[in-house]
């Protein structure tokens, strides 16, 4: 029992350690973005006048609330786009042993091998061809694009570990083949659908290299938050201040999303591993 307990206590030891090397950065942009400009350089760690001017400042003068609606936007459609063609190509790969199925699954997981940098001039032009509406629709496309050899491999997975069975009776019961991928499969699904649900959401919400390329003629309130965030970035200053306070505010989303659907992208990430 002595040692058991003793484990338990090194191991909650070494997580709690582990935890706060983590979330140090964070509160380091805490901090900054509370400095105030005569403070920003000082040397102690704490400062003596807290200010919010950083946070508001971001709505009134910057406008930052259309940044974040054109990266929700561009992450939503994304993950609704991706998950659309990896629900069907996931569940046909893994219910149905035809000709070519591995070659297909290779060439899938191929795709995600491949740098968006590479791609920036091809894909630019591309798109300037294609003569779209809004940088945001081309956005859309391409992370949903990059994001779908992941959502299409996991999804497989998933679909492989529901028993074919359960299918098979509810169609004895009398439901269409649809029916029982609706009805069945899915709600059993759920963790793996949810697990490339929060990936996709995530990489499209945190991409910038693309973005910066793509929203470079779009006004600066169509452009997504990532962008509009180095834009404190100056060629000769840094605005710290608005540059910690916007990267903060840029997180929000992301954790209220993954701390609500956490459980299912744990058992998602799993799924497989025992058999």
């Amino acid at each position: 029992m002595r040692t058991s307990r003793a484990r338990t206590v090194a191991v909650a030891t070494g997580a709690y350690l582990v935890a706060i090397v983590f979330l140090l950065p964070y509160v380091e942009m805490i901090i900054a973005a509370g400095r105030t400009k005569r403070e920003l350089l000082d040397a102690n760690y704490f400062p003596k006048h807290f200010t919010f001017s950083n946070f508001t400042s971001l709505w009134s003068a910057d406008g930052l609330g259309g940044n974040i609606w054109v990266s929700l936007q561009v992450a939503g459609g994304a993950t609704i786009l991706a998950l659309l063609v990896a629900i069907p190509a996931g569940y046909y790969t893994a219910r149905h042993r035809f000709r070519g199925r591995t070659a297909f699954l290779l060439v899938v997981l191929a795709t995600q091998m491949f740098q968006p940098a590479a791609m920036l001039v091809g894909l630019q032009r591309e798109f300037t061809n294609f003569d779209l509406p809004s940088a945001t629709v081309s956005l859309i496309i391409v992370n949903a694009g990059f994001n779908l050899a992941f959502a299409i491999w996991i999804l497989n997975a998933f679909f492989s570990s529901i028993p074919v069975e359960l299918e098979e009776a509810a169609q004895v019961d009398g439901l269409s083949r649809i029916g029982a991928l609706v009805r069945i499969t899915l709600p059993l699904a759920a963790p793996g659908i949810v697990t490339a649900l929060i990936f996709t959401f995530i990489t499209a919400w945190n991409e910038f290299l693309v973005a910066l390329t793509l929203s470079l003629g779009s006004p600066p309130a169509d452009r997504p938050l990532t962008v509009a965030i180095d834009g404190y970035v100056g060629q000769y200053s840094t605005d710290w201040g608005h540059l910690f306070a916007g990267g903060l505010v840029a997180t929000v989303p992301v954790i209220i999303l993954f701390a609500l659907i956490e459980r299912r992208v744990v058992t998602g990430l799993t799924a497989g591993a025992v058999k």
